[in-house]
């Protein structure tokens, strides 16, 4: 058992320690498998309501069709803007950076070609001043990879870094592509259209603020969320671990140490409110699709290539992703992943681990299989309801890696102490019991405990009669050892026949006993039933011992039931499975008495009271044994079944004169113990007829019926 727990407290510090340690030093290795399932659980979500305050303006392929390839001319653009505004628009979001003049713009193309310019219309000055009337925000994007020294916009904010450590946590950009001044000068704010994937492709978090040349920039929908709640301070609040939120007012945006905001994602593509830009720009949309909502512009068209993909479509527009974050500040159910939730997976893997080590391991294998897959579904509806109801995102692959594995070396322990047990079983009982036992404590090796304890046990001791006569006749060991082989064989296959254990052999003595290691129905039966079998073979041992050795040999049994203790006895280095108590020592007295009575089993009265069967059986008489404080009455068991009437009559006949030996009518007795003896010659008779004469020439009148023997 020490054994035991010493192999599960190996086992439980080394998956605690290399998961915890691969969590915490090799994420990245496995940080696509967890996002993949929490795509799993997104999956199985579904679709979930948009808000109705974000309507996109897609520029789709009717649009193109309609209006021309991209890019159109931007007095379109204008043309666009300026029908949502007259249509009520909240706010308006550009997805898209006019990076380089307008190439179709007429003033532009006059001045290539040397024209006069004069009154000739400039789209790029013309979309510059609508944006100046318009509650339009404009977007650009940062480079991770080029450096350049330009600046980026402005934006009508203050924003504060609080507590902010040394080591930056927040991106840091190289570059930036803005709009061209004319443009972004007339903006009156503008926003990051980056969507960082992760290393899978996939967008599933948004940099909420990007660090450039030391000042921290929003994003697009941050931005327009921003300025549509009228806040004017952003504040990052930084741990020594990083990011902890990002203030607007008196909301707490949750985000992850690097100030990624985890989207929640409410569905496919398509998911919010489409209106093709081609509409807006005919002004056939009715006015109520617009007005006070919150206008993304994008594009949806694959010719443009703003296509991204997310745990709950392959294919969804960027401008989408965009819709979705303001979607989730507007509500306030971002998915976060604060800096503690590493304190807690550390803390999920250690607890899981040890559960299924020190707790799981007790159970059986059938079992053990239906908690754990109990215990799987719960932690993945713990997962998840962190996911989706608490907002908060746990590692699951860890913690899963971890159940798995501790499974596994637990079977692998089980498999590997199922066999020491086992081996230990079949070194203890190979030769104590018969091979149906063995088999039996084979296959269910959790049914023998091994430690002492107390169990009620019929025990059996036989003995040779004139051993050393036999000894001496025999002369040679060689001899000796072929008579006893012989002799032996025969006697414990009886006793394993019946499901008794052999405990040992002293000289010519067996001990056996039933009820252990296993339980044995009827157990006293069984022990009864053996003994008479092993009498009435004895005239066919003696057959072959005549033939073979030149005499013949005789037996005495001794049977008692009682409580005993049993289990590995012994010292540290040598022990043995047997049993000990004052009902072995009885048991052993009682073969003892064989000689005495000149019978060939005695069984007590405890085993008499424990038969289930019948028997034809006598009383020998009550004795006191050496070490025995107690009188034991003790009987001669006959035969099986139901004695004939020539039986029954001798006997009830001895019974009657018994019963006037313990009242101390010694005379009456004697009168009846000498007619039995001189009927059948039976040497209990002719002791009670010794006793009686004895205790008459003594004059005893007062006498308790109990013989007690002062010998072994």
């Amino acid at each position: 058992m020490r054994d035991k727990y010493k192999f599960l407290i190996l086992l439980f510090l080394l998956i605690s320690i290399s998961f915890s340690s691969a969590y915490l030093f090799l994420p990245s290795y496995f940080h696509s498998l967890d996002s993949r399932i929490r795509d799993f659980y997104f999956k199985f979500r579904g679709e979930e309501k948009t808000s109705d305050s974000i309507v996109i303006i897609d520029i789709d392929e009717k649009s193109i069709k309609g209006l021309g390839q991209w890019p159109w001319e931007r007095d379109k653009i204008s043309k666009i803007l300026t029908n949502l505004t007259k249509d009520g628009a909240g706010i308006i979001g550009l997805d898209i950076v006019f990076a380089e003049a307008d190439k179709t713009s007429p003033k532009r193309l006059a001045k290539r070609w040397g024209m006069d310019v004069k009154n000739l219309p400039d789209y790029d000055l013309i979309l510059a001043n609508t944006i100046a009337k318009t509650p339009t925000i404009l977007g650009y994007v940062f480079d991770f990879d080029n450096k350049n020294n330009k600046q980026a916009p402005q934006i009508p904010a203050i924003f504060i870094q609080k507590h902010k450590p040394k080591f930056d946590f927040i991106p840091h950009a190289k570059g930036v592509l803005t709009n061209i001044k004319v443009i972004q000068d007339k903006a009156y704010s503008s926003g990051y259209m980056n969507n960082i994937p992760d290393e899978t492709g996939m967008i599933r978090s948004v940099p909420l603020l990007i660090e450039y040349e030391g000042e921290v920039y929003p994003s697009l929908a941050f931005e327009m969320y921003r300025i549509a709640v009228g806040a004017k301070k952003v504040t990052v609040n930084y741990t020594k671990a990083g990011v902890e939120s990002i203030q607007l007012a008196n909301q707490y945006i949750k985000s992850d140490r690097f100030g990624r905001m985890y989207l929640n994602f409410r569905g496919s593509f398509k998911s919010y409110k489409y209106i093709s830009a081609v509409d807006i720009y005919n002004n056939v949309i009715d006015k109520k699709e617009i007005e006070g909502k919150i206008i993304l512009i994008g594009t949806s068209a694959y010719g443009l290539m703003d296509l991204r993909s997310t745990p709950m479509d392959s294919v969804i527009a960027g401008v989408e992703i965009h819709a979705n974050m303001i979607d989730n500040l507007l509500h306030n159910d971002m998915i976060s992943k604060p800096y503690w939730t590493e304190i807690v997976d550390l803390f999920i893997i250690i607890i899981i681990s040890f559960v299924v080590i020190f707790i799981y391991s007790r159970f059986n294998l059938v079992s053990l299989s239906v908690i754990y897959i109990l215990s799987l579904f719960s932690f993945i509806y713990l997962d998840y309801y962190m996911l989706f109801v608490q907002h908060i995102i746990l590692n699951s692959i860890f913690p899963l890696a971890s159940m798995f594995f501790s499974l596994v070396g637990v079977l692998a322990l089980k498999y590997l102490f199922e066999f020491r047990q086992k081996e230990m079983v079949k070194q203890s009982f190979s030769k104590k019991v018969s091979k149906q036992v063995m088999d039996d404590l084979l296959l269910n090796p959790d049914a023998v405990n091994l430690s002492s304890k107390e169990v009620e046990v019929t025990i059996y001791f036989s003995d040779i009669r004139s051993f050393t006569n036999i000894s001496e006749m025999l002369k040679s060991p060689k001899r000796i050892t072929d008579f006893l082989n012989y002799y032996m064989n025969i006697m414990v296959k009886s006793v394993e026949k019946n499901s008794g254990t052999i405990d040992k052999f002293i000289g010519d003595a067996i001990m056996a006993y039933w009820n252990a290691p296993l339980k044995v129905k009827s157990h006293t039966d069984k022990a009864v039933k053996t003994a008479l079998y092993q009498i009435s073979q004895r005239d066919f041992i003696n057959k072959k011992i005549n033939a073979d050795f030149g005499f013949d040999v005789d037996y005495g049994i001794g049977i008692n039931t009682g409580d005993v203790v049993v289990g590995e006895i012994g010292s540290a280095g040598r022990s043995d499975y047997t049993i000990i108590g004052d009902a072995v020592n009885l048991a052993s007295r009682l073969e003892g008495l064989c000689k005495v009575y000149k019978v060939r089993l005695v069984v007590s009265e405890f085993s008499v009271a424990k038969l289930e069967d019948e028997y034809v059986m006598q009383l020998l008489d009550i004795v006191r044994v050496k070490g025995k404080k107690e009188p034991v009455k003790i009987y001669e068991i006959l035969s099986e079944g139901v004695a004939d009437e020539k039986k029954r009559l001798e006997i009830d006949e001895y019974n009657r004169g018994h019963e006037l030996y313990v009242g101390a009518d010694f005379k009456e007795a004697y009168e009846i113990f000498s007619k039995l003896y001189k009927d059948y010659r039976k040497p209990l008779y002719e002791i009670y007829k010794d006793r009686c004469e004895h205790l008459l020439e003594k004059g005893v009148t007062q006498f308790n019926g109990v013989f007690e023997f002062t010998t072994k």
